[in-house]
């Protein structure tokens, strides 16, 4: 009997509508070519939910997913995605920067750079600065705003033993993100080092975040995993994208103690795009690789991974977001159709898809669950 899923679909605002439906579609063609099913219920989130609920998070999103294997999430301009984190304790947030050797020449860095950079990032999600007391007020000085980074010790211990884990199935080497010099009662560095103790063969380096911004432009090459808090991380993974060529290209997946996570691209809404059929949906694309991955539906994963490669390695390119001759746009999910059509004909390239767990992805190589 195949497997069912059910998925919660949040497409938010913006351009989040159409990349979803076309990742969505995506989803379908690889569920059907791989014995399994998925469910998909769509639901309101951010100022849509607002306008038509009067909340950004309704009572009825949350109800859902709870009862989902999955959230996949569009974009929202403001309101419900931190609440959502929050309530699902969305705590590990997992990005993989592994820029792709057909669009060296979209990097702002040189192609010898770029060669073997694999970068996973490991960001604490559901606490720090954006979740602290925060407000405005008026002294003798006069008026002030607040926000206040704050983290218990457990939530930094959590979330270094996912980041360890990670690196023991890597390359071996965590980098710590601090600001220890200006920051010293959030003691990152001491606790990660005695979390470390049970991971004898990951290097654990520690290193101040405006140095590490900067190693991350001059040798990218050298970072395996890298650990960083709630606010640091949010900016370190953005460089990701200047390094692959666009944030448009990067998914992420948030993941609880449980496994149960929302997959979402890190971009933002790109309102001045939305509805011009210009939209990258890549970035969504492989989010929902992610959670075919944390699914482990592995050949599944891989064989949207190959197809994304042949249609990069074919010249599609994105107009604005990925720059590039002869524009294409996914939107209208032509490229990616006629790829899955020679794949259901049991073309050359879908026999080498079909042997499954090649692993050609490296987002997450095994799926993560974080209580072990």
């Amino acid at each position: 009997m195949s497997k069912q899923y059910r998925v919660v679909a949040l497409p938010g605002e913006g351009i989040g509508p159409e990349i979803m439906s076309v990742a969505l579609l995506v989803l379908d063609c690889a569920a059907r070519l791989h014995n399994f099913s998925v469910q998909i219920n769509w639901a309101l989130i951010g100022p849509p939910a607002l306008a038509a609920c009067g909340s950004a998070l309704p009572q009825e999103t949350g109800q859902l997913c709870r009862k989902s294997d999955g959230i996949v999430f569009g974009a929202v301009s403001q309101g419900g995605l931190l609440e959502l984190r929050k309530q699902f304790d969305l705590f590990a947030n997992l990005r993989l920067v592994r820029p792709s050797p057909f669009l060296f020449h979209c990097s702002p860095l040189k192609t010898e750079q770029l060669q073997n950079v694999d970068i996973l990032f490991v960001r604490e999600l559901v606490s720090g600065i954006y979740f602290g007391p925060s407000g405005r007020g008026m002294d003798s000085n006069g008026e002030y705003g607040y926000h206040t980074m704050q983290y218990y010790d457990w939530e930094i211990r959590r979330i270094a033993k996912v980041a360890l884990r990670q690196a023991h199935y890597r390359r071996g080497l965590l980098t710590v993100a601090h600001k220890e010099n200006a920051l010293p009662h959030i003691p990152w560095s001491q606790l990660v080092a005695e979390e470390a103790l049970m991971f004898p063969n990951v290097i654990v380096e520690y290193m101040l975040v405006d140095n590490l911004a900067m190693q991350l432009v001059m040798q990218p090459q050298h970072f395996d995993v890298i650990l960083a808090g709630n606010l640091f991380g949010d900016i370190l993974s953005d460089i990701g994208g200047a390094l692959v060529g666009s944030v448009g290209l990067l998914g992420s997946a948030s993941l609880n103690e449980d496994g149960f996570g929302l997959y979402e691209p890190i971009h933002g809404t790109a309102a001045d795009l939305a509805g011009k059929g210009i939209a990258n949906p890549l970035g969504m694309i492989n989010s929902i690789v992610m959670m075919l991955q944390q699914w482990e539906e592995q050949a599944a994963a891989n064989l949207i991974l190959q197809a994304q490669d042949q249609l990069l390695s074919q010249g599609a390119r994105y107009s604005i977001v990925i720059p590039g001759p002869a524009p294409t746009s996914l939107t209208s999910c032509s490229p990616l159709s006629r790829i899955f059509a020679a794949m259901r004909a049991k073309s050359p390239f879908s026999q080498r898809a079909l042997l499954g767990f090649i692993d050609v992805s490296g987002f997450i190589s095994t799926p993560v669950r974080l209580n072990e």
